[in-house]
């Protein structure tokens, strides 16, 4: 995923105490490949709720983290996995209820087309799985993915991850397809948009001799730049790809939980029907578990003709953890305080707009808002440096977001779910005063 908000080594830090060092070591000991956020990294020790802080106890506050989705160190997940470790840790290869009550109790967010799933320890790994169901399935090999899509880190699944950079390559059975980007199709049906490119892209397949097996999206393209609407613009791309006889798999890492408000899953936002579904990060609050639900059909073949296991995945303590969540979401009310917090800090957003010129786009569903940073509202280039200059001027408020999109001009906001409308005001203020403090009015 694009990072130019990143720390870059040969830049240096404006960091004092022990963080030069720490980066320093960290860079011997983890190696080059590992990215740290923001020009000067951010050094946290705990976390609370929507607040991370740091040695000093300075809190920042935390506006893109979904994996601790309920929010950093709830105490009832961590009692839930104090009390199941306390027990037992064991895999899915011997009874145990826990699991079984975790699966039961997931898939009843579902309707009931969707009847199994199986448990990972992460996303990657939950993608990885769909893809080889869809092979055993429709005996294709071809998937088709957006421009700047991110699915994961296996060999497979960053072969399917372009947002990854420049020097990764895609799978050769691996299509491409612009992403429905309402704010730049010039008043085209993005929806009617994404299924010709879907159905091009199978032609292609099959001009090249490769049978489709799948068409694999974040259902809110946070990588590509976070598109929520019009409601219902996948259908089309859905039954294009249910036409050449390949899968449609629902990749909710990002979306799912509650995060787009109201509904559990990004997808229903389209009323559409996936035969498989990935989950990952929010799915334990930042403990390692992940799955994929599915039709009982689709899996069917993979289930004759191969065995799955995974050491970790399904443990009972991850299962506690899982059902924790669920707790929370539903006790807490998350997915409606998605909903209004969402509509609030959208709205100023909308205010702030109509004074920084460079707020191009709002685009948002809950608790998961892309905000688009031009140069000129008129041609829509990308303001990419200025962005940076913002999530590192947040960063020096001690307010921490992220950038999103090929030209990493898009401010990525998705904060835990219990974020409150005075947490939003408190970002709205320190956004307002960083677009000031740029010059980008």
């Amino acid at each position: 995923m694009t990072m130019i908000n990143a720390y870059d080594p040969a830049s240096g830090t404006n960091l004092a105490g022990s963080e030069p060092d720490m980066i320093m070591r960290r860079q011997n000991l983890l190696g080059p490949a590992y990215r740290l956020f923001y020009a000067n990294p951010v050094h946290v020790v705990r976390g609370e709720g929507v607040w991370l802080y740091d040695p000093d106890g300075k809190a920042y506050l935390d506006v893109y983290n979904n994996v601790a989705c309920v929010g950093h160190c709830h105490p009832h997940v961590v009692a839930a996995l104090t009390k199941q470790a306390s027990l037992l840790n064991t895999h899915t290869r011997y009874l145990h209820e826990t699991v079984l009550d975790y699966a039961e109790r997931l898939l009843g967010y579902f309707s009931a087309e969707i009847g199994h799933v199986m448990f990972t320890c992460t996303g990657s790994e939950a993608n990885d799985l769909a893809l080889r169901v869809a092979k055993a399935h429709t005996g294709g090999t071809g998937f088709i993915i957006t421009d700047f899509a991110y699915h994961g880190v296996t060999e497979a699944t960053a072969g399917m991850s372009p947002s990854l950079g420049p020097a990764m390559v895609l799978g050769e059975h691996v299509r491409k397809v612009p992403a429905p980007d309402a704010y730049r199709e010039g008043g085209r049906d993005v929806g009617a948009v994404l299924a010709d490119n879907v159905r091009k892209a199978i032609d292609d397949m099959r001009a090249n001799g490769i049978k489709p097996a799948g068409l694999l999206v974040d259902t809110i393209f946070s990588s590509d730049g976070v598109f929520t609407d019009p409601q219902g613009f996948l259908s089309g791309a859905v039954d294009a790809i249910h036409e050449s006889g390949g899968l449609f798999i629902a990749d909710e890492v990002q979306s799912g939980f509650g995060r787009t408000g109201e509904r559990m899953w990004g997808f229903q936002r389209h009323e559409i029907m996936p035969d498989l579904v990935t989950m990952g990060k929010p799915m334990g609050n930042g403990h390692p578990v992940a799955g994929m639900a599915a039709r009982p059909e689709i899996l069917a073949e993979f289930g004759q003709r191969l065995r799955y296991f995974n050491t970790f995945g399904g443990n009972a303590v991850s299962a506690a953890a899982g059902m924790a969540v669920l707790d929370i979401i539903e006790g807490e009310k998350l997915r409606d305080n998605a909903r209004v917090v969402g509509a609030h800090l959208r709205s100023g957003l909308e205010s702030l707009a109509l004074r920084y010129p460079i707020i191009g786009d709002i685009r948002s569903a809950g608790l998961f808002v892309g905000v688009e940073l031009v140069r000129c509202r008129a041609s829509k280039e990308p303001a990419r440096d200025e962005t940076a200059r913002v999530v590192n001027g947040l960063r020096e408020r001690r307010v921490l977001i992220s950038a999103a999109g090929p030209s990493a001009n898009i401010l990525k906001i998705r904060p835990p779910l219990v974020f409150s409308i005075d947490n939003a005001d408190l970002f709205l203020t320190a956004l307002d005063e960083t677009l000031a403090e740029v010059g980008v009015s």
